[in-house]
């Protein structure tokens, strides 16, 4: 009897448990190319870990940080998640993106919900997660940082 109860309430654990993505941090790297028109990677000392175009926020440190909340100049739906106290885990940013504008209206129930961000990753998007987690400071032996 106990048995047949323990089965069942293992899966409904199991599916209750939040998704962690597992990417590879190398193959991460290597597909930031299609980032890098619209992103870069400047560690907060300045030093820079990829070059890119500065139409999108620095991706240094956002595994470990408010969304929405750097000095960059974010969409109201972005910063509207942000305030609900959201923080960028492997996981959300693989789901961001994904599908930046269907993740929005998912977070912030407003149909009418945008990103700035139009590109969608088909694929990679556990690796690019965990390349920016490996680059986080919280990954360098430091804080994570919420400006």
């Amino acid at each position: 009897m106990i048995t047949k109860l323990l089965a069942p309430t293992a899966a409904l654990l199991a599916l209750a448990a939040p998704a962690f993505a597992e990417g590879d941090a190398a193959a991460g790297e290597s597909d930031f190319k299609k980032c890098k028109a619209c992103h870069m990677i400047v560690a907060d000392d300045g030093t820079e870990i990829q070059k890119g175009g500065k139409t999108g926020p620095n991706l240094y440190g956002v595994i470990g940080r408010t969304v929405g909340s750097t000095d960059f100049k974010y969409g109201d739906s972005i910063v509207a998640v942000g305030e609900s106290g959201l923080v960028w885990d492997e996981a959300e940013l693989a789901a961001y993106v994904t599908d930046p504008k269907a993740w929005l209206v998912e977070k912030t129930g407003d149909a009418a919900a945008k990103s700035k961000m139009t590109f969608k990753l088909t694929k990679g998007q556990e690796d690019m997660a965990a390349y920016l987690a490996s680059i986080s400071p919280a990954a360098e032996g430091g804080e994570a940082t919420t400006n």
